[in-house]
Formats: C-alpha cells, structure tokens, sequence
C-alpha cells in the first residue's frame, strides 16, 4: 500500500504536509489525553479501588494543552474553550495536590 492510497483512505489526500503535522500533533494531543483513563484504570485494578494518581493530572494538563493548541490552529473556539475550562481544573487539581504534600 503506498503513501497516496493511505491518504485516501483516511481521508486527508487533499491535505498539505504542515496540516498532516498539525493533525499528528491532535492525534498526540488526545492519546495523551485518552491515556490517563488507561492510567487511572490500571491503578484502580492494582489497589482493588477507585484510585486517581498525580499522573492522571498531569496528563491531563499535558494532553489538554496540546490539544488546546490544535483547537487554536484549526480556529474552533468551542474546541479551545472546553480544553481551556478543562486547563483551569487539571491546573487546580496540580495545585491542590501540591499543596498537600
């Protein structure tokens, strides 16, 4: 299968290099984002409880901010303004946990 036909099957053969980049950096943005569920269930199976560890936050931060600057790029406010409200949380959350120790 060449690069062409791959492109068409995911629908982005009309698409440049940079906005193939930026597309790669959404996908990176949301699977940082995604792996904090896989993180916070993983550990939550090992304590046999709920548990959310400072891991989840951070990578919520982290996939949140990224995902923020593709919002940006592509101009989607409604995109920026959930990631941004979910910025202001994830930060609060860092900080409080911070504060405990």
């Amino acid at each position: 299968m060449d690069i062409e036909t791959i492109k068409i099957f995911l629908g982005i053969d009309n698409i440049n290099t940079y906005e193939i980049i930026w597309i790669f950096v959404g996908l990176i943005g949301q699977l940082t984002f995604f792996s904090r569920w896989l993180v916070q269930w993983l550990l939550s199976e090992r304590y046999s409880k709920s548990y959310i560890p400072n891991s989840f936050w951070w990578l919520s931060l982290i996939g949140g901010f990224i995902t923020f600057i593709y919002a940006w790029h592509i101009k989607s406010l409604p995109f920026m303004l959930a990631q941004f409200v979910g910025l202001i949380v994830y930060i609060r959350n860092i900080i409080l946990i911070s504060k405990k120790k």
